[in-house]
């Protein structure tokens, strides 16, 4: 009998892609734009807490932490983030980007809320990392959802402005911290306390505006269920002409998708290493150093205000505040560039600029130039840049991979930059100021500077033009037909 030649299932043809693209800036962009980016104000907040109250946790009569402990239990806090990116990461990809958002904020929320009722140091680092557990799955979710529901003409500027919302988050946990640790308002051993229980407000507020997001119509799509991809497509599309009075036009373009692709540990590491080595190549670069830069510095913000400039420690918050401020403008104001001018020259001038600027404040930080308002003002502009950059790494990650693996992608990207830039820099930092000496001070500093302007230099080889192109043609779905 011959042999009978092979049965491929018919590719089926997807309009969603183009849809969601030619879609106008809407209520319904808005609405993403709150509930999910409002993450990256939970981990300002969470970090900015963290670093505010260091001296607060330091004199507790319950913690009583030594200046390295709470360099611990920052990196604890990212470690944590590192673990809880992998783990959700993986499963966001397999089970569904909202119910992932979903499952990651309600983890945020318990852990936080256990944190303010630590008792000793170990159970402040156990809380710590359960924290960044829940923030680094966030992450994985809730950046997958808002590249594939942006149109691809906003989505560098949509990107970075949400993760410069970072900062907005740190201004709040500023000005909370502010008046938490005013002796004259709370016993200091309770006012930290109560800090890290807002968090946990905020977070419900989230959780009920998440109920109004649909899954991603793209992530249905190579998942299966076309129809269901219609479905959520139809009623995002009513709801756009209902909100905005407009007639969207019709799309031609369509995508032909095969059978859904099985991610594997296999396929996963043959689409990084022989696919998109260059690409694999920028993005560890990027993320570890802009992880390194700011885990390092700011998670021991708080320590150099107290330790060389003797800022009291309830007055810490104030000094955060234009630091705050400049970390959110940059983003906001150099984020459309990135989608004019492009992704590649723009991440070139934000690294290395930033990384001069940082040389430049390390020298004058060990020539003893600087106090407090100083150092202030020029972490200020150096971060300025940093911020766009830090926000622009996650961008890369997110858009220059195929669609099956985007959320373990960012997960697997976040979590070996961390590994590499982030989680050893605030212990460092935490001996070095412990030690006392501004020399060995400003030299991690050159560290953090060096390595910025290395991204810079990696990106003018490898950088990628993906301004204003759709993401399924940066990087092809894995079950794409031709």
């Amino acid at each position: 009998m011959a042999n009978q030649p092979a049965t491929h299932t018919p590719a089926t043809h997807t309009d969603v892609p183009a849809r969601l693209d030619r879609l106008p800036w809407s209520r319904f962009h808005r609405l993403v734009v709150v509930a999910l980016g409002i993450t990256w104000i939970l981990d300002g907040l969470e970090v900015t807490l963290a670093g505010s109250v260091a001296a607060a946790l330091q004199t507790s009569p319950r913690l009583q932490l030594t200046a390295e402990q709470v360099g611990l239990t920052g990196s604890a806090y990212l470690a944590g983030a590192v673990l809880g990116s992998l783990f959700f990461g993986q499963l966001t990809d397999k089970l569904g980007r909202k119910k992932l958002f979903n499952v990651t904020l309600g983890v945020y929320l318990v852990a936080t809320a256990a944190t303010a009722f630590s008792w000793d140091f170990y159970s402040f680092l156990l809380f710590r990392f359960l924290t960044g557990a829940g923030i680094g799955g966030e992450y994985a979710a809730i950046n997958s959802a808002i590249h594939e529901l942006m149109p691809a003409r906003l989505r560098g500027r949509v990107d970075l402005a949400i993760n410069g919302s970072f900062w907005l988050g740190a201004a709040m946990g500023a000005l909370l911290s502010v008046w938490l640790l005013d002796p004259a308002f709370l016993d200091p051993d309770m006012g930290w306390r109560v800090a890290f229980g807002s968090g946990a407000l905020l977070g419900l507020v989230i959780l009920f505006l998440r109920r109004f997001l649909p899954e991603s119509p793209r992530w249905l799509m190579i998942h299966g269920q076309p129809r269901e991809a219609e479905r959520v497509m139809a009623e995002i599309e009513a709801s756009i002409v209902a909100s905005e009075r407009v007639v969207l036009a019709p799309v031609k373009a369509t995508l032909a998708l095969g059978d859904p692709h099985k991610v594997t540990l296999v396929s996963v590491a043959r689409t990084l290493l022989r696919d998109y080595p260059g690409r694999t190549t920028l993005g560890l670069v990027l993320m570890a150093a802009q992880a390194f830069v700011y885990n390092a510095i700011f998670f021991t913000y708080a320590l150099i205000l107290t330790r060389f400039y003797s800022v009291p420690g309830d007055k810490v918050g104030l000094y955060i505040l234009p630091f705050a401020l400049g970390n959110f403008l940059g983003p906001l104001i150099l984020g459309p560039l990135f989608d004019t001018i492009g992704r590649k020259p723009m991440i070139v001038a934000t690294y290395g600029i930033s990384g001069i600027l940082l040389a430049v404040t390390a020298q004058l930080l060990n020539a003893g130039l600087l106090d407090a308002t100083t150092q202030t003002v020029m972490w200020s502009i150096v971060f300025f840049f940093a911020s766009a950059a830090a926000s622009a790494a996650y961008l890369t990650v997110g858009e220059c991979f195929p669609l099956e693996i985007r959320a373990l992608t960012i997960a697997l990207f976040y979590a070996f930059g961390t590994l590499l830039g982030g989680v050893g820099g605030p212990w460092l930092f935490g001996v070095l100021i412990e030690g006392g000496d501004r020399g060995d001070i400003a030299a991690g500093y050159l560290l953090g500077a060096g390595m910025m302007i290395a991204a810079a230099l990696v990106t003018t080889r490898l950088g990628v033009r993906a301004e204003c192109r759709p993401l399924e043609e940066i990087a092809p779905p894995l079950s794409s037909r031709p």
